[in-house]
């Protein structure tokens, strides 16, 4: 048998971003032509590096070193091979990231600190050798032969590291609770019920590097006296549960997973719970309930899940890039996972970059890092060159940071004075054509529809607020409406009965507090600033500018624009939506929106 290594590797990204940019064409563009052409090179598929903004992406490697391709196409990968691959000269137009082929997005990279990443992107998610080969599955068997629960617990604590899924909380102190806890069995869940708009840290972890987060729940197990975990991740996350399912089968085969674990007399087994899509089952006691087949309900606390959680046992939850976290952890130390990041906020934070950022993405970066840093030097500004109006943090729980607080430190305290949270990790980018009223009433609609409606003031409160923004956005406004808002947002924030309710009026909260003018031009003149909001909006045609040519007319939608050929047009106002198709077409400057 031929054991020779080939001269060339050449790894695909195919998380779901390369796969919904076209990955796959290109994958099978290069098994064509490394077969018809019969170069040495070992073709390999791998997760998401967090470049998604240049998805596809290939890596190739060789003595010489290694680089990144972006935008590839498949008509791109004859040329790659021939030039690169064959004759040795890289394609240097074609290279978005390389030693000695500096390029602007360099600095995408440069910032970031990769713990949770640190295989993303780098190793075939569905291969578990190459998970070992990288020091997977090293802190697991360290920690069933020489290490007591107790000392587990005790690193974690020391280490600092907080709860990545929004509340921050101590995962030692949350593991130590679980393990006191009177009852037998005890559960450990992985919380992979991502629904925030614009967050997809989860999914690229789960697609990238599944056996992290099933070592750090093994690790957790055992710290805690847990027999039996469950991996919660939701049914619109195909890929990552294809992984997830591979990678667990892989692991019990390897004797990882199930009884008698690598012949330490510690059992532990994992399910895969898939859930229905339901934003309210992020949140831990509906989570729970959902597990158990029954509906995805919050119920009050206390008792806490770590007293009790599954079936009424003493129940650990964590999110994924916890779960991440903890081989690292266990491998490096304490000391130097709590030398990254603040005084009450260790480590590294990933963020899902998204919105009108040039660079969109999956980042990872040390905590205390600030806004502006993250969103100017690793997202590049806005990808439309206007300037940042604003960072929406935390989804739909969290709040709009305006931009004259970019120099706010990301951790957790210093982000929850702004009125926002740090959430699970969504930032999205907000430029000047962004109207913060809109954002409220979207982030608003989508918390009063995920409503599970088992508490009043969520059910009802997160209604009323969305009638008076849609009042509001439409020109429909009542005297007083802008008071009655923020007086409904502090009520249903203290009086709601879980998390999605308590934080639910965020984004109203945070709009108002910084971008009450908007709401005043909305209420007061009529108008959006942002030229946003439809209702509100004015669309004419300037008679001394228009030459007649005939193509607002033939772009309109409803047919509101009339006029003969190479004569001004009109636009009918009764007819017209207001949708500025009309205003994007122009190449005349002839169509105003105000």
């Amino acid at each position: 048998m031929n054991t020779k290594a080939a001269a060339t590797t050449i790894k695909v990204g195919l998380g779901s971003c390369g796969v919904a940019a076209g990955a796959r064409k290109v994958l099978e563009a290069l098994e064509q032509e490394i077969k018809g052409n019969g170069a040495d090179v070992d073709l390999k598929v791998t997760g998401c590096i967090g470049m998604c903004f240049r998805e596809p992406l290939i890596e190739v490697s060789n003595t010489n070193g290694s680089v990144i391709y972006g935008d590839v196409t498949p008509d791109r990968v004859p040329v790659i091979l021939e030039e690169h691959v064959k004759q040795g000269k890289p394609v240097a137009k074609w290279i978005v990231h390389g030693e000695g082929y500096p390029r602007p997005d360099d600095s995408f990279l440069a910032k970031q600190y990769r713990i949770v990443l640190r295989n993303c992107g780098i190793i075939d998610p569905e291969n578990i050798d190459e998970y070992i080969q990288r020091n997977g599955y090293s802190a697991l068997p360290t920690v069933l032969r020489d290490w007591s629960p107790e000392r587990v617990i005790d690193t974690i604590t020391r280490s600092g590291l907080r709860g990545r899924g929004g509340a921050g909380f101590p995962t030692g102190q949350k593991w130590s609770f679980t393990r006191r806890a009177v009852g037998t069995p005890k559960y450990v869940v992985c919380n992979g019920d991502e629904g925030d708009p614009g967050a997809f840290m989860d999914r690229s972890v789960l697609e990238s590097d599944p056996h992290a987060v099933i070592e750090g729940m093994l690790i957790a197990g055992y710290a805690i006296g847990a027999s039996e975990g469950f991996m919660y991740v939701r049914a619109e996350y195909p890929l990552a549960i294809h992984r997830l399912n591979i990678a667990l089968d892989q692991s019990r085969k390897r004797g990882y997973i199930g009884k008698n674990i690598l012949g330490s007399g510690y059992s532990f087994d994992i399910k895969l719970k898939q859930g229905a899509g339901a934003f309210v089952c992020g949140e831990e006691t509906a989570l729970i309930a959902s597990v158990e087949g029954r509906r995805g309900m919050p119920r009050l606390r206390p008792p806490f899940p770590a007293v009790s959680g599954l079936w009424g046992k003493p129940t650990n939850i964590n999110n994924v890039e916890t779960f991440a976290n903890v081989p690292w952890i266990i491998l490096n130390g304490a000391e130097a996972f709590a030398a990254l990041g603040t005084e009450k906020s260790k480590g590294t934070k990933v963020f899902a970059l998204a919105g009108k950022t040039a660079r969109g993405g999956l980042v990872e970066v040390p905590m205390g890092i600030t806004l502006r840093e993250i969103v100017n030097d690793i997202g590049g500004g806005t990808i439309t060159g206007r300037p940042v109006k604003a960072v929406q943090m935390g989804g739909p729980s969290g709040g709009c940071i305006p931009t004259s607080l970019m120099d706010t430190k990301v951790d957790y305290e210093e982000v929850t004075r702004t009125g926002a949270i740090m959430g699970s990790g969504g930032m999205i980018v907000l430029d000047e054509s962004t109207c913060m009223v809109d954002v409220a009433k979207f982030f608003l609609n989508f918390t009063q529809r995920e409503s599970c409606g088992k508490c009043t003031f969520c059910r009802i409160g997160t209604r009323r607020m969305l009638e008076i923004l849609t009042r509001i956005s439409e020109g429909k406004s009542r005297p007083g409406d802008v008071d009655l808002l923020g007086d409904l947002a502090q009520k249903v924030k203290l009086a709601s009965l879980c998390g999605l309710g308590q934080t639910a009026p965020n984004p109203v909260l945070t709009t108002l507090r910084y971008f009450r003018d908007e709401y005043d031009a909305h209420v007061n003149e009529k108008r959006c600033p942002a030229v946003v909001c439809r209702a509100l909006l004015t669309v004419e045609i300037d008679p001394e500018k228009c030459t007649g040519c005939g193509a607002c007319k033939r772009a309109c939608p409803v047919s509101a624009i009339s006029g003969e050929k190479k004569k001004p047009h009109t636009i009918d106002p009764a007819v017209c939506t207001r949708c500025k198709i009309c205003y994007e077409t122009c190449k005349f400057d002839a169509i105003s929106v105000r």
